[in-house]
């Protein structure tokens, strides 16, 4: 399946060396231009308020598909960090948790149109929430037809090498002029490594269709080391691996928050769900459900 993008989107510029570019102007919305809202749409195309929610005994998310460890299906049964938390939600709402598994779009804008806020033009389904949305306090500014909030999570780049290829010291990205290193195709891990040092890097990257294959092939003896999210790399990690996360010269974005998106008209709701992440937060919650998956959990910049 085509890998969620909405990583690329947001940040692959400032993965390129872009940021160091001096900002525009402090507020993040000093460009704002007023978007088009949804008009005579019926409450099931739109979502459902928080009373029809409880009242009907459920809410629904919209998760990635296969997007271990985040959200998959394992014989049929949905599961993942991503599951966990919406069922965290679920609970503190007072409701069940349905899932709509989704394919990613060309962008972050085109997930949350269909998913959120508007619906697919063929097929597909509004969701209440949707799970796994970076956030950007320009890019929220551009999309005001969606609320984002309830930020638990904080994610960064790592790399993971093998302990026998490197038994001295960790690889940190100049290595891997000499060295080879897997990526997930056009994921911000590959356009870091091919662009940094005027595409020194390029020729001994090695491209694999998610995080996880690049893993695989890592623990295979294919290459020494892989590049890519923390939670992706600890999550398929073999024994002989070691992950660590080097300073990453010219790597503006090296980190960032999740959090959910919730359509723009139903604020009690996104408050709701904002309160029940910050409870899964501050009584530890949510970082068991990260160690479960044998992940590190990292607490959002809020």
């Amino acid at each position: 399946m085509r890998r969620p993008v909405a990583l690329i989107a947001l940040f692959a510029g400032l993965a390129l060396g872009l940021a160091a570019t001096p900002a525009r102007a402090q507020d993040p919305c000093a460009d704002y231009v007023p978007q088009p809202k949804p008009q005579n749409a019926g409450r099931d195309i739109v979502g459902q308020d928080l009373d029809t929610i409880i009242d009907r005994g459920f809410m629904t998310f919209a998760v990635y598909e296969d997007y271990p460890p985040y959200s998959w299906k394992e014989a049929g049964k949905p599961r993942g960090v991503d599951i966990d938390i919406a069922r965290l939600i679920a609970a503190e709402i007072g409701v069940e948790a349905r899932f709509n598994f989704v394919a990613a779009g060309e962008n972050l804008e085109a997930d949350l149109r269909n998913n959120i806020w508007k619906g697919a033009i063929i097929g597909g389904r509004i969701a209440n929430v949707m799970m796994r949305v970076p956030y950007d306090s320009g890019f929220k500014c551009r999309v005001e037809q969606v609320v984002f909030t309830g930020q638990y999570a904080g994610e960064s780049v790592a790399i993971a090498y093998s302990e026998e290829f490197y038994p001295d010291s960790a690889p940190v990205p100049a290595y891997f002029r000499f060295d080879l290193v897997g990526v997930e195709n056009d994921s911000i891990s590959d356009f870091y490594l091919t662009s940094f040092g005027g595409g020194q890097m390029a020729p001994n990257v090695r491209r694999y269709p998610t995080t996880g294959a690049a893993m695989a092939a890592l623990a295979a003896g294919e290459v020494p080391a892989v590049m890519g999210p923390l939670a992706e790399l600890e999550y398929a990690r073999a024994e002989g691996v070691t992950i660590h996360q080097p300073p990453l010269a010219g790597f503006a974005v090296s980190r960032w928050t999740l959090g959910v998106g919730v359509h723009f008209a139903y604020r009690p709701l996104s408050y709701t769900v904002d309160d029940a992440i910050f409870a899964g937060l501050e009584d530890g919650r949510i970082a068991a459900i990260y160690a479960q998956y044998g992940l590190t959990h990292s607490a959002p910049e809020r």
